[in-house]
């Protein structure tokens, strides 16, 4: 067990993330809510979760939640995802970034529109 599944605030999420990752509607449902309404609490956690997600479905809800949490710490991972070719991962990564609206944010998607990865 890591240090931040020891913490006692990490395991509301921990079981959100695994509701996420059921088979059952309801469940992933549940976990998402409750992810969305505490995105801004949880941005360490879910950029992390990010970097060990392969499924490109997770990957976008992931997204969807950094996006949600409007944290400018996020700005590096949404930044670097315009560059996919994962045109839902790309949406997502352009969501978040507007939904920033920092400076940096638009120049991260200046930079992505001017090398082409996205219009």
């Amino acid at each position: 067990m890591s240090k931040d599944e020891q913490r006692p605030a990490a395991r509301p999420f921990l079981r959100a993330l695994e509701q996420l990752h059921s088979d059952d509607p309801r469940a992933r449902e549940r976990g998402f809510d409750f992810l969305r309404e505490h995105a801004d609490s949880y941005v360490a956690e879910l950029i992390e979760a990010f970097g060990r997600e392969d499924d490109a479905e997770m990957r976008c809800l992931l997204l969807e939640l950094l996006a949600e949490a409007r944290d400018p710490t996020a700005l590096p991972v949404l930044a670097e995802q315009l560059a996919c070719p994962d045109e839902s991962v790309q949406f997502w990564a352009v969501r978040g970034l507007e939904m920033l609206g920092t400076r940096e944010a638009g120049q991260a998607l200046d930079r992505a529109r001017a090398e082409g990865w996205i219009f």
